[in-house]
């Protein structure tokens, strides 16, 4: 099978797609945008990286060119724009675009109070207290650090210089950054959250594999609020959540 596939990347799920996609005998090219999800993807033998972020217009220009019979969106459930730039993209190459997206988590928490962003994200944590234990990763954290001025953050962030350097620029003092690599059990977040103090936590239904059940459990057992971030609303043309379906749809368009 020499079907060509542009995979949008940079997760450790994604990673494993690719993978899986490779076994099966797809030529893959595969794109990120950080060094931390380059890094993850060096690890898969025959797969080639694009590195180079890429906006609606230069992502159409790489569909267009007539090299790829198809587009599979593995980007972070919350990477809105990524996602919606490859359905246009993909439509204006046409091109199938079939997106995989890890399956959300229902969780049974009286203390989960969801919001639609990280603006209202902010404003609803400070009615809890002035302690806020961010899990939201390091893309957004301006937006809690303009909002909450008032509040002691501490944000949990990968250890990478590039987002340390960052933190660094927004303010944060050591005391405030925990720069660790999942995945946390639920005893690791615990103790976390105590130590922090935290009187609140702020998350997003990033699924299993990104930790939200393990960090549930352990606010749960402090008894701490939790502020959840919900995915954003696209509406895809194809969406599926497993690797089996994606495979499913790539066979049934040859």
């Amino acid at each position: 099978m020499d079907k060509k596939i542009f995979l949008i990347a940079g997760t450790e799920d994604a990673r494993k797609l690719a993978e899986f996609l490779l076994n099966r005998g797809f030529d893959l090219t595969a794109s990120v945008v950080s060094d931390y999800g380059r890094k993850l993807l060096e690890t898969c033998a025959g797969v080639k990286i694009n590195d180079k972020p890429l906006d609606r217009d230069e992502l159409e220009k790489i569909l267009c060119t007539g090299d790829f019979d198809y587009i599979v969106d593995a980007s972070h459930p919350y990477a809105k724009n990524v996602s919606t730039n490859a359905i246009s993209a993909a439509h204006a190459a046409q091109i199938p675009y079939i997106r995989y997206e890890r399956a959300e988590i229902d969780f049974d928490y009286e203390k989960i109070f969801r919001v639609d962003s990280y603006e209202a994200a902010a404003l609803k944590a400070s009615e809890f207290g002035k302690n806020i234990f961010l899990t939201t990763g390091s893309r957004t954290l301006k937006i809690f650090v303009n909002l909450l001025k008032d509040c002691n953050l501490t944000a949990r962030v990968l250890p990478t210089a590039e987002v340390l350097a960052q933190c660094e620029a927004l303010g944060l003092t050591p005391k405030q950054i925990v720069a660790m690599q999942g995945a946390f059990s639920v005893e690791l977040n615990a103790e976390l959250f105590k130590h922090a103090g935290a009187e609140v936590i702020v998350t997003k239904n990033s699924g299993q594999i990104g930790g939200a059940d393990t960090k549930i459990a352990a606010a749960r057992l402090l008894n701490l609020p939790v502020v959840m971030i919900d995915r954003p609303k696209i509406v895809y043309p194809n969406r599926v959540e497993t690797f089996d379906e994606v495979l499913k749809f790539l066979e049934e368009t040859l």
